[in-house]
């Protein structure tokens, strides 16, 4: 297993649970981490609670979808890979989803709820894996793998 998932303040739900575990086996074959100790820690839970970390640990005052919490730098984590350092279990990192945002998103979007979910988890993979996409060369890096996971899955856009 790849991944914790935590529930804050939110009812748990065995199909949330389902598509984290179809959506982050995949991402975890496309990057050859199988094999890793590696694992995501996953906490969904409500617009209150993701605004409060926001503010917290990126001093930015709303709610939003996910917040991605890596552990390792891009580089580091690269050179672990390649040398398939992985004697003992090591954090990936966290990943917090606002579910509720998840439910508005795919209505204003108009596509699926395990759509938009699989689409925050992936992003939120790719973020641990230290891609970005606040600029256009990173964004043209980070959105392939991200399409690719989701064709691959067939979780398409509605």
């Amino acid at each position: 297993m790849f991944f914790e998932v935590i529930y804050k303040d939110i009812e748990e739900n065995k199909e949330y649970e389902e598509v984290i575990n179809k959506v982050l086996t995949k991402c975890f074959e496309e990057e050859n981490l199988q094999s890793s100790k590696l694992y995501i820690t996953v906490t969904l839970t409500n617009p209150e609670n993701i605004k409060k970390i926001n503010k917290e640990y990126r001093n930015i005052d709303r709610a939003t979808d996910v917040l991605s919490f890596p552990m390792f730098e891009k580089d580091e984590l690269k050179e672990k890979i390649k040398n398939n350092d992985f004697e003992h279990v090591d954090v990936l990192g966290d990943l917090v989803i606002s579910i509720e945002k998840v439910k508005e998103q795919a209505i204003e979007y108009g596509h699926s709820f395990e759509r938009e979910l699989s689409y925050m988890l992936v992003h939120g993979f790719y973020h641990l894996m230290g891609y970005d996409h606040i600029e256009e060369e990173d964004k043209k890096k980070m959105r392939p793998k991200e399409e690719k996971i989701l064709n691959d899955l067939n979780i398409l856009r509605k």
